[in-house]
């Protein structure tokens, strides 16, 4: 009993700590913004205490689950490692985001425009992003080689689909009544999608650069467990598996978590500025 008491007390002190906060939070002002990013750091704090406290209570190897510091350790000294890794992996990711996304918003501007098009991309969009990415990822890499041009096919055809879904959905988001405005002024079609159209897209449209951000990072790292030069943070984990090395396992799988949740924050703060007129965003803080 004496081995999990401290793991017990960081869990009462966390939920504690998180509930006072709770209660004190303003409705509104910057009080709340301060509140909802120091809840979640706590929460953070809390279970990294409890994984660390239970893993030495209960005698747990490092090959099953290494200790946070154990990690932690791993990060500072393969810091070059992890950043080569890093590199390699973001070439494939960003060429890849950056394509598919731009190639799925004009598809949908296309099929927008086209009923045939729409009778015979979506369903082929549909088809293609059924494909298993584990059967689609060797294919790429003989196909484009082992550097990170493959990879980056590998997470064309991951994007492409969820924007273009997205996209098309947003283009349909229009009103009737603003549609018969912008005839009434006698715009032209291609006037009415810039000016009504896209603009009302725009909440759809950054809904798919969100979902794309974690789908990117995801397909590069699977894809590069099927060929890769010697870095690459999916060749690590594999290869680090391999190996028994689990700590370096997690400090990879960290890494891909922090460029996650990165990507996906810079996408969603430009979100706030570019849709600042949006209903989810009309609050007086």
């Amino acid at each position: 009993m004496n081995d999990i008491t401290p793991t017990l007390l960081i869990w009462a002190v966390g939920w504690a700590s998180v509930s006072l906060i709770m209660q004190l939070l303003p409705p509104k002002g910057w009080g709340r913004q301060v509140g909802d990013i120091t809840i979640p750091i706590i929460f953070a704090i809390t279970v990294l205490g409890i994984w660390e406290s239970a893993v030495t209570a209960f005698h747990v190897p490092a090959i099953i689950l290494p200790a946070p510091t154990a990690i932690w350790h791993r990060l500072i000294t393969s810091s070059p490692t992890l950043l080569a890794d890093l590199q390699q992996t973001l070439k494939g990711i960003l060429a890849g985001y950056i394509i598919g996304n731009l190639s799925g918003l004009i598809a949908a501007i296309l099929i927008d425009r086209s009923g045939f098009l729409q009778r015979g991309i979506l369903p082929l969009s549909s088809f293609i992003s059924a494909l298993p990415i584990v059967g689609v990822a060797p294919i790429m890499v003989m196909w484009f080689g082992f550097d990170w041009q493959s990879k980056a096919a590998v997470v064309v055809l991951m994007t492409f689909f969820p924007m273009l879904v997205n996209t098309t959905a947003g283009l349909a988001a229009a009103g009737n009544m603003e549609r018969d405005l912008m005839k009434t002024y006698g715009s032209s079609s291609v006037q009415s999608l810039l000016k009504l159209r896209l603009p009302a897209a725009l909440p759809f449209i950054f809904n798919g650069l969100k979902l794309n951000a974690s789908l990117s990072l995801i397909g590069a790292i699977v894809a590069e467990f099927f060929g890769t030069p010697i870095v690459g943070m999916g060749f690590r984990i594999s290869t680090e598996v391999g190996r028994m090395n689990i700590d370096m396992v997690w400090a990879t799988i960290v890494v891909a978590a922090l460029l996650g949740s990165l990507f996906y924050g810079i996408i969603a703060l430009v979100e706030r500025h570019v849709t600042f007129w949006h209903a989810s965003y009309r609050q007086k803080y």
